[in-house]
């Protein structure tokens, strides 16, 4: 899978040495893919087979061995499974040509996902006609007639298995709900559903594709996108539980403890899922991962949830508009909660100085690279900088992630974490960039084109920020997007896209009715229930099957597609019977 077959057919009378290297790979040295003899007499050219990397577009070098020269570069993309030829040949005394020609085509292997989603876009379509055919008055009628006034009216107003509007509230799957039912914004549960449902989906394998999983080092791929959008609407359901159980009564104290004591929790059992073989007996405390990605949700959650509760009013009236003559109306959402800001803000200034003056031993101080064979292999068991440092420090070299997403590309041997400890603090400005997400729609409640104006001028400005600490660039930025080290830019990268995509979602479900969140509605409201069991049960039948091709895009996104759609179901059901998961 991913590979293609190369056949280097050699006319010289040299050995030739083949090297590559991944165009996705940034100042990297090239690594030998093997030796092609020289001629054994003439007109009877030598060859060797070897297979290479499909993903993404490399670059072949080949090199004579006997005076070390540099005899040619090629750069091409190969297709999946197809067969190819590599010629080297000499023009004359001085010049060698190399050039690629295809033996034997490749495969399309996007015809999978492409076939998937025009089934999936089908289905959406119909359950909208059919939903538009119910809505009818003549149909109403007819269904009227038919099943009596008010078995009929409960198919109608369930919208064929979507919920209605009011049901009693479930803050968060963190918070308890409020004693009193109130409106809850059916966009948030949608939203959080959208960013868990492509989360296990990447965590079942993506159908094999390489642009769902995580990025090697710098820069963005559909995985990269889900973490901290859940981590951004987790802050905006801090927000509003808070609100609402302030506003009815609850102590602060007392919610204080249940925050410290579901942050426990949440630890608690991200330790248990992500360390293999817990089910056959005791967890070994030699080579236990700490950090993960629930541990990192209940740390920022902790710290969050804390700041909010210390400057969370209890009662808050609809702020002025921004036509309002005070210069401060259109910033008051924001300067009512400046101790919580401050203190943010500070943690940022910290992040930015272990960063980048942090000495390292052996690096470079402020080194932001994979390590391994980036920046030509100066720096190989640098991979992250001082964010390996702090975790080999603090938690010790066998307690974090042992095969980071940087072997993949850059062929790195160093442990790396990319849930780690200095990562943990840009995720706490993630959580709270979604507080104050939260914050907007309690001040502006029911002032539709004010919160959406707010989130786009968040958006807007958190752009601007990632433009200029990236230079618009993958690798060349002063902090470019990364994943591995929850970079300030990918930070405000994501929450830039989360404000954006929580605008249109919040539109056209909350504000328009246009759409009721289905499916990803019913998930979202069972958010821990469904990630702890994804990982528990992923490796349990129907969520996995032994395939007959192992090696076939198809059978793996089949897989991975079902084993999503069960999960959707399960939470469906669980909805339908109220059963929610909270801890």
């Amino acid at each position: 899978m991913d590979q293609a077959f190369l056949t280097v057919i050699n006319e010289l009378d040299t050995e030739v040495a083949v090297s590559w290297v991944s165009q996705r790979c940034y100042q990297c040295l090239y690594q030998q893919l093997g030796v092609v003899p020289a001629v054994t007499s003439p007109g009877q050219p030598s060859s060797q087979e070897f297979t290479v990397s499909t993903q993404h577009e490399i670059t072949l070098q080949l090199n004579s061995t006997a005076v070390n020269l540099d005899l040619c570069t090629v750069p091409f993309h190969f297709g999946e499974r197809g067969n190819y030829s590599l010629w080297v040949k000499n023009l004359n005394t001085s010049v060698v040509n190399c050039s690629i020609v295809t033996d034997a085509d490749p495969v399309n292997s996007y015809i999978p996902i492409l076939v998937a989603f025009l089934v999936f876009a089908g289905l959406g379509l119909m359950s909208a006609l059919l939903r538009a055919i119910v809505g009818l008055d003549l149909v109403r009628g007819v269904l009227f007639r038919i099943g009596g006034t008010f078995e009929t009216e409960r198919l109608i107003n369930s919208e064929l298995g979507s919920p209605g509007r009011v049901v009693t509230p479930v803050t968060d799957n963190i918070l308890p709900p409020p004693p009193s039912p109130s409106k809850r914004l059916r966009s948030l549960d949608t939203f959080r559903g959208i960013s868990l449902v492509i989360m296990v989906f990447v965590n079942y394998g993506g159908g094999r594709y390489w642009f769902f999983r995580h990025e090697s080092w710098n820069g963005l791929s559909v995985a990269d996108l889900v973490f901290p959008w859940f981590v951004f609407i987790m802050g905006t359901s801090i927000a509003l539980s808070i609100n609402s159980l302030l506003r009815s009564g609850s102590r602060r104290t007392s919610l204080l403890k249940k925050v410290v004591w579901r942050s426990l929790q949440l630890f608690i059992i991200g330790v248990i899922i992500i360390n293999p073989h817990y089910c056959l007996g005791p967890l070994s405390w030699d080579n236990l991962r700490i950090p993960g990605v629930l541990q990192r949700l209940s740390w920022s959650y902790l710290v969050v949830a804390c700041l909010d509760l210390l400057v969370a009013r209890g009662h808050v009236d609809i702020l002025p508009t921004v036509s309002d003559n005070a210069w401060w109306s259109s910033c008051i959402d924001v300067l009512l909660y400046w101790p919580a800001w401050l203190f943010v803000l500070l943690l940022e200034v910290l992040w930015l100085c272990l960063t980048f003056l942090l000495p390292v031993p052996g690096c470079p101080t402020g080194y932001l690279g994979p390590g391994g064979i980036g920046d030509m292999g100066m720096h190989a068991n640098c991979t992250g900088g001082a964010a390996g440092l702090v975790d080999r420090w603090l938690l010790g070299e066998n307690h974090i992630y042992q095969t980071p997403s940087t072997r993949v590309i850059y062929d790195t041997h160093v442990p790396y974490d990319p849930e780690g400890v200095l990562g943990s603090i840009n995720s706490i400005l993630m959580a709270f960039l979604g507080l104050q997400a939260g914050k907007i729609i309690i001040h502006y409640r029911d002032l539709h084109s004010s919160i959406i104006s707010r989130f786009l001028i968040w958006g807007l400005f958190l752009g601007v920020i990632s433009a200029v600490l990236t230079k618009c660039s993958t690798d060349q930025g002063f902090i470019p997007v990364n994943k591995n080290l929850w970079s300030l830019s990918y930070v405000t990268t994501l929450a830039c896209f989360a404000f954006v995509l929580l605008v249109l979602v919040y539109y056209s479900v909350d504000v328009k009715n246009w759409w009721s969140g289905a499916p990803f509605f019913y998930p979202g409201m069972n958010s821990i229930l469904v990630y702890v069991g994804h990982k528990v049960f992923e490796d349990y039948f129907p969520f996995r099957w032994r395939m007959v091709n192992t090696q076939s895009h198809a059978e793996h996104l089949t897989q991975n597609l079902v084993a999503v759609c069960c999960w959707v179901l399960i939470s469906y059901v669980l909805y339908r019977k109220k059963i929610f998961w909270k801890i």
